[in-house]
């Protein structure tokens, strides 16, 4: 067994105990942050004495700063250009047409998962959706890997566990709930305390439903770390090394009287260069538009007259409330992005707005609390915790990433 694995050009120590990664959906943090706040107010004690005892820090994710995108740079060590992953929803040139990204045809990295399987480490991962889990559990062949969402569905053929909601206790929790997250942190503690065989590595991938629908130190926020506080504390119990980061932040984006604050992008576009010039793709839309309504902060616009492509960008840097507009050149210089997958432009706004297509486009209905989303700029400050104390050469990083968890989880012991 090798004691030092390489994978996209970077290389993890073998863990010295069973290490488990979470990737804390949507956990926007700083002063005001869902985790300090919950701190603060006394919903997270084991979290306060842990972070005494272990390493944390804020860090930044990949752009665009959405779910998929992230979990993929967290699970590869690498950033959209080198993984492919860069949008829930995209345009797809080969099939002309858009499409959403969660089949693991498009990632183009392997996972530091596969690289370990490949040397014999035990892998196991859960995630709360299933949009997920075929990208996560991409060519994994002895891992446990399965959704919350889907739990009831596992098998050994397809996820190396069956019987998912005996083992757990619980039932498949609904889409739309805290339940889904606590799923995924109940099935962990009770598989590292059946497991015949020691889990090596362990990964756990919430949902940002209640981050969507309550400010940090809301009743509901709090309740809800106050949850994954007490799981932190059952794995560390469990003698596991915890490491947590996110995969992107969240901001309030609704005017005074609480309607979405939104930037109809489609429709400026078409009344300024004419109807079917340009088309706007909400790369956030994915099957659970209760969240957001499919409006978020960053969008890709594909042109077809691509003379007017710099006419176009001057155009949308003047409309209130953009932070960015950048060329397909300038986004995956500055931005990282594969250059096959964006749009002639890519476009974010400013932490208060959120971008959209069409009005006509965009069912809000199901909306029933202010707009909070992300996928811009101003989302992509993340929280950096290892429940142990890191030597010192991690601070030689310039900038310290989400897709840096693996690298200070396994190969900065003191």
């Amino acid at each position: 067994m090798k004691k030092l694995i390489t994978v996209n050009n970077r290389s993890y120590n073998w863990p010295s105990k069973t290490t488990v990664i979470i990737c804390l959906d949507g956990s926007e943090p700083g002063k005001n942050g869902y985790i300090e706040q919950a701190i603060e107010m006394g919903f997270m004690p084991c979290m306060k004495e842990a972070i005494n005892k272990g390493t944390y820090e804020l860090g930044k994710c990949a752009m665009p700063s959405f779910t998929n995108v992230n979990n993929l740079s967290i699970v590869t060590g690498t950033t959209p250009n080198i993984h492919g992953i860069c949008a829930n929803f995209f345009y797809n040139p080969e099939e002309k047409k858009e499409t959403l990204m969660n089949d693991e045809s498009f990632l183009r990295a392997s996972t530091i998962f596969e690289a370990f399987e490949n040397e014999g480490a035990q892998i196991a991962v859960i995630t709360a959706k299933d949009k997920l889990k075929k990208l996560l559990g991409k060519n994994l062949k002895k891992s446990i890997c399965f959704s919350a969402e889907k739990a009831d569905q596992a098998n050994l053929k397809d996820s190396r566990i069956e019987n998912v909601l005996e083992i757990v206790g619980k039932p498949v929790p609904e889409v739309y709930s805290a339940d889904l997250s606590e799923f995924i942190f109940a099935a962990a503690v009770k598989i590292l305390e059946s497991n015949q065989k020691k889990i090596d590595l362990m990964y756990l991938s919430t949902t940002d439903y209640i981050q969507h629908k309550a400010a940090p130190g809301s009743e509901i926020a709090n309740s809800f770390y106050q949850m994954i506080d007490g799981y932190i504390k059952k794995l560390l119990s469990l003698g596991c090394k915890v490491a947590f980061t996110a995969d992107h932040g969240m901001k309030a984006k609704s005017k005074a009287d609480g309607t979405p604050n939104v930037i109809y992008l489609q429709d400026l576009l078409n009344n300024e260069f004419g109807k079917n010039s340009t088309n706007v793709i909400c790369t956030i839309t994915d099957p659970y538009v209760v969240h957001h309504g499919a409006l978020g902060s960053f969008v890709t616009i594909y042109i077809d007259d691509k003379s007017k492509i710099e006419n176009i960008k001057n155009f949308i840097k003047g409309i209130k409330g953009i932070d960015v507009a950048l060329t397909k050149e300038e986004s995956v210089k500055q931005l990282y992005q594969p250059s096959d997958r964006i749009g002639d432009l890519v476009v974010t706004c400013k932490a208060d707005y959120a971008l959209g297509k069409g009005v006509k486009d965009h069912d809000l209905s199901q909306l029933k609390e202010p707009l909070r989303s992300h996928g811009g700029l101003d989302e992509t400050s993340i929280p950096i915790f290892v429940s142990e104390k890191l030597n010192e050469n991690y601070k030689k990083k310039k900038q310290l990433n989400n897709y840096d968890i693996f690298d200070l989880a396994l190969n900065y012991d003191e």
